[in-house]
């Protein structure tokens, strides 16, 4: 919730219409779906370059922004943040999206 209220220009987050935070950028003009789970899909980019361009500027926010304190669950490894976000790219419907685990 804090990163809807910094950018509130861009990010929208209303749970009972939608699980996730939708974050509008402008330039490239992609939006981000993030959830409380940590996972974020990258959609409406029409270069894989938009992709990327969109994530070097969406990082440093995505970090910032982090779950901290996060009670981690008997059996399951805790994830490290990386340096750089992984994901695969896929097509469907036209449009590029990338998922990324654990940011």
């Amino acid at each position: 919730e804090g990163l809807v209220y910094a950018h509130s220009t861009f990010a929208s987050y209303e749970p009972e219409l939608f699980p996730g935070l939708i974050y509008r950028l402008v330039s490239p003009r992609v939006v981000f779906l993030i959830f409380v789970s940590g996972k974020v899909v990258i959609t409406g980019a029409r270069k894989e370059k938009d992709l990327t361009d969109a994530l070097t500027k969406m990082y440093p926010v995505l970090v910032e922004f982090r779950k901290q304190n996060i009670t981690p669950i008997p059996g399951i490894p805790t994830p490290a943040i990386a340096a750089a976000p992984t994901g695969g790219a896929s097509t469907q419907n036209g449009e590029t999206q990338r998922e990324m685990e654990e940011v």
